[in-house]
């Protein structure tokens, strides 16, 4: 029987681990100075890695991402490895 396509792979797979640490940092609402400084990479790094995810995920903005991670849900450890969800 075939799985559902939610259920065949999450939308935050084709994401590398630091994306998904930014995307979740975005998708809380952060400012790329603050994740910047709460990861310790750049302003500029911040910025490419957001594009990255947002033309990964087919989104043009931060709601759109929000809206997408509410649908989704957050990754699973399964996606992010060890990567962990910022409060």
């Amino acid at each position: 029987m075939k799985q559902s396509r939610n259920q065949d792979h999450s939308p935050f797979s084709v994401l590398t681990a630091r994306e998904r640490d930014v995307m979740a940092y975005v998708a809380n609402g952060k400012a790329n100075k603050v994740i910047a400084a709460e990861l310790g990479v750049s302003r500029r790094t911040v910025e490419a890695h957001r594009a990255r995810i947002f033309h990964k995920l087919h989104v043009r903005n931060a709601v759109e991402l929000s809206q997408c991670v509410m649908r989704y849900g957050q990754p699973s450890e399964a996606d992010s490895g060890d990567s962990t969800v910022p409060g």
